[in-house]
């Protein structure tokens, strides 16, 4: 796994953050030392695929990266006849899922697509997966997007979104602010790497509250939506069709 040492050094002209070929490639290092619970949610969404997934339906992974949640629900679904789709506008990233769902053998069929996910037909759908995408959309397209997942899901289907969250206490915010920052610095970053990375995504990853995501997901349909992980100022929410 390469080392992400992508903001270790003075960048004289800080752009935004891209999922550019430098992120595609120490990606697995930078999300594992970046998002507290990371794995535990990659985890869970194999636990939710193996609940949720029905026989002779689509899942879709929209926001793949590299498929670390496609793999995940692949190696747990149990019913026949059903298909994964993976989307990603990130052709670097989607090479390499690729790469790595071939890897794999499973009688699973898996599509990976390069492509926006505001695009794509969602389609007899018994789980779709959000994680940490939504907050790069901008905010203006997030209830169309999730309008679109809603009507596409069959009944008791389900939606995982996985999310960075802002807090409308200030106190309590800073203070989760501040405990991830130390988090990424016992996980090795220096205050470098820290004020440059998130100098640079500030700009393109715009955050929700908990209470925002809820309400949406209700107004767009959903009566079953709750919180089920969360550290620090990251975690994860369902809903269910």
């Amino acid at each position: 796994m390469s080392k992400d040492t992508i903001f270790a050094a003075p960048i004289e002209k800080l752009g935004d953050f891209t999922f550019d070929e430098n992120v595609a490639e120490v990606f697995p290092d930078m999300i594992q030392r970046s998002v507290p619970g990371y794995s535990n949610i990659i985890t869970a969404i194999g636990m939710l695929a193996e609940r949720f997934v029905t026989a002779n339906s689509n899942v879709y992974d929209l926001g793949c990266s590299r498929g670390a949640a496609t793999l995940s629900a692949r190696r747990n679904i149990k019913q026949p006849n059903v298909k994964i789709i993976g989307v990603d506008n990130s052709q670097p990233m989607v090479e390499r899922c690729r790469q790595h769902v071939q890897a794999y053998h499973s009688e699973i069929p898996v599509e990976i697509l390069l492509e926006d996910i505001r695009n794509i037909p969602i389609e007899n759908a018994s789980m779709v997966i959000l994680n940490f995408t939504l907050q790069f959309l901008p905010p203006a397209d997030r209830t169309a997007l999730l309008e679109k997942i809603y009507k596409g899901l069959n009944p008791n289907g389900v939606l995982v979104l996985s999310e960075k969250f802002r807090f409308e206490d200030e106190t309590v915010d800073n203070l989760l602010i501040d405990l991830h920052h130390q988090f990424k610095r016992a996980n090795g970053y220096s205050e470098l790497e820290v004020s440059q990375k998130r100098a640079a995504i500030e700009n393109v990853m715009r955050i929700d509250s908990i209470n925002t995501h809820k309400v949406r997901l209700k107004n767009v349909g959903f009566s079953h939506t709750e919180l089920w992980f969360q550290c620090f100022n990251f975690g994860s929410m369902i809903a269910v069709k």
